[in-house]
């Protein structure tokens, strides 16, 4: 499954539906994304499609996750 790592750690995965028989795909980030907000945040998404709005939350949280 894809992942992409910052300094040698994974910050973001991702974890695809078919591939564990799942109802929705997973897009997850580590520890390492320090996507802190607040006292309690998500680290995992269920996705079952993607539309537009979902690509630019997703590009965000890529882009705080690997600065």
């Amino acid at each position: 499954m894809p992942a992409y790592a910052k300094g040698g750690k994974v910050v973001c995965f991702f974890q695809g539906a078919q591939k564990f028989g799942t109802r929705y795909a997973t897009l997850g980030f580590s520890d390492q994304a320090t996507l802190d907000e607040g006292r309690m945040w998500p680290t995992a998404f269920a996705l079952k499609e993607l539309a537009a709005a979902d690509e630019a939350r997703i590009r965000e949280l890529l882009q705080r996750a690997v600065r």
